[in-house]
């Protein structure tokens, strides 16, 4: 297939062609009908929408609690949805989907829901919404309270929008980078950046029918020691990409790093640029609203440990002003939580977030300091992309893959560089040891060399590797700081 891959709104001729043919990939691509589910959508109440629910958090600056969870059948996972809106509290809810839907691998998902059936529990690690079709969604959604969000993790996720947005869902995760660089090998960013214009472009026509459906980029990438000027600049290249295609309502996230004055700068700093080169490139009416990933890294096994890392996240996240909060779980470092686990996050979190309603530290010093830099290094970041592309975002995010102008930490895609290795500072801020090919000026190369030198000297080492590898495994071992014992 060869790729006319450029930053424009898909054509109709192109958008229904592919429609076909993507709708034949499961049979249960024959139940969508857009004008039949547009009216489905216009029946849901506002109360459920999820861009009425965060344009009231974001007006009332309130926190919103959002937990991860599904499971195979359609029935425990509504139980369980309903288990985390009634006993953890949660806003806002999810549709976690299963691994392998997230690969198009259907048939294996759909073994998996068999012998879940058999067998009465679920052997899936999320909800397989393809195989399970249009009238199963619209009995999941229609079936809590609160609204709910597809939450994946897939590379080409055509057929997986068009079910789940003519099933009920009133949000939509995910983007051609950030559900692809962090995630997969072998998978070239034209095609992923394509296939998701094509679900931008899905959600563009619902727009165009008057249905508002939030977007979310994946703010976290690989969660592991990412600089914010990098997630950052990935999530207002995919809000870009997406308002192309008529998405007027964006979620921009981050995945919280741990220095609480960088996360709450970071925040800052990606709420502001967002809006900015949305303007800039004539997206006037583009909504935008911010989210919060607690901590994604390792996680102690101890429950009461694991408390203190999730408190550390809401406590960011209600600090930071965040619109909403994703929710970590006490059985993360032990695999697929339970109800009861999921649940506890969500009620430590909404007690921290309670308390802290009425404090934000976004006006310090310290956080205009740190706002600067990061804010500094995403303009190096964008505009090198914007000439790479010599004026289009889709192209010049390729090419400036191709050319480490854009450089994820620890991805496992063969189109990343890998060359930016990043670790702590002295105050467990993340900078960058090696700056790559990314498209810095001397003094900001110099406050990150500066910054780890003075780590380096406060621990009577060198700087080295040897701080990243001491970094990533430091939360599970009580610390930010990787500090040689």
């Amino acid at each position: 297939m060869i790729i006319d891959l450029k930053n424009e709104k898909l054509s109709d001729d192109v958008f229904y062609s592919t429609q076909k043919e993507v709708l034949q990939q499961w049979p249960t691509g024959k139940e969508v009908n857009f004008e039949e589910a547009v009216r489905y959508q216009q029946s849901i109440p506002e109360q459920k929408r999820f861009s009425v629910k965060l344009d009231k958090a974001k007006k009332n600056n309130v926190t919103l609690i959002q937990p991860r969870a599904g499971v195979a059948l359609a029935k425990e996972h509504i139980e369980l949805l309903k288990y985390l809106e009634d006993e953890g509290g949660a806003d806002l809810l999810p549709s976690t989907i299963d691994s392998y839907t997230r690969h198009n691998r259907y048939q294996e998902a759909q073994v998996g829901i068999d012998e879940s059936n058999k067998l009465n529990r679920s052997l899936l690690n999320g909800f397989p919404a393809v195989n399970h079709g249009v009238e199963v969604c619209r009995t999941v959604t229609s079936s809590v309270k609160s609204p709910v969000q597809v939450r994946h993790g897939t590379p080409d996720a055509r057929l997986l929008t068009e079910i789940t947005m003519a099933g009920g869902f009133t949000s939509y995760e995910g983007g051609g980078i950030s559900y692809n660089i962090p995630y997969a090998k072998e998978h070239s960013l034209e095609k992923t950046i394509y296939d998701w214009q094509y679900c931008d472009r899905l959600i563009g026509l619902y727009e165009e029918a008057g249905i508002t459906i939030n977007r979310e980029p994946f703010g976290p990438l690989t969660g592991t020691l990412v600089p914010p000027c990098m997630s950052n600049s990935v999530a207002v290249l995919e809000s870009l990409l997406a308002a192309a295609q008529g998405v007027k309502h964006l979620t921009v996230g981050y995945g919280q790093c741990g220095n609480l004055i960088q996360d709450v700068a970071a925040i800052k700093s990606l709420q502001k640029l967002t809006e900015h080169y949305l303007k800039q490139y004539g997206f006037h009416d583009v909504v935008v609203t911010t989210v919060l990933h607690q901590w994604m890294g390792g996680f102690p096994q101890d429950e009461s440990q694991a408390f203190g890392v999730i408190s550390w996240g809401a406590a960011t996240a209600a600090l930071a002003g965040a619109t909403k909060v994703i929710v970590k779980t006490p059985h993360e470092a032990m695999g697929v939580p339970t109800k009861e686990a999921n649940a506890a996050g969500l009620k430590a979190t909404k007690q921290v977030v309670s308390m802290l309603s009425d404090q934000k530290l976004v006006s310090l010093t310290e956080v205009d300091q740190e706002c600067s830099i990061i804010e500094a290094e995403m303009h190096a970041i964008l505009e090198a992309t914007y000439k790479a592309g010599k004026g289009d975002f889709a192209v010049g995010t390729v090419r400036a893959f191709e050319a480490g102008i854009l450089d994820v930490p620890f991805a496992p895609s063969k189109y990343n560089a890998g060359k930016a290795l990043p670790a702590r500072d002295n105050n467990g801020a993340v900078r960058l040891l090696d700056c790559g090919n990314l498209p810095f000026n001397a003094d900001l190369k110099e406050l990150h060399r500066s910054k780890l030198e003075e780590r380096g000297k406060a621990e009577k080492r060198a700087v080295s590797f040897q701080m990243v590898i001491d970094d990533i495994y430091a939360i599970g071992k009580g610390n930010l700081v990787g500090r040689p014992k």
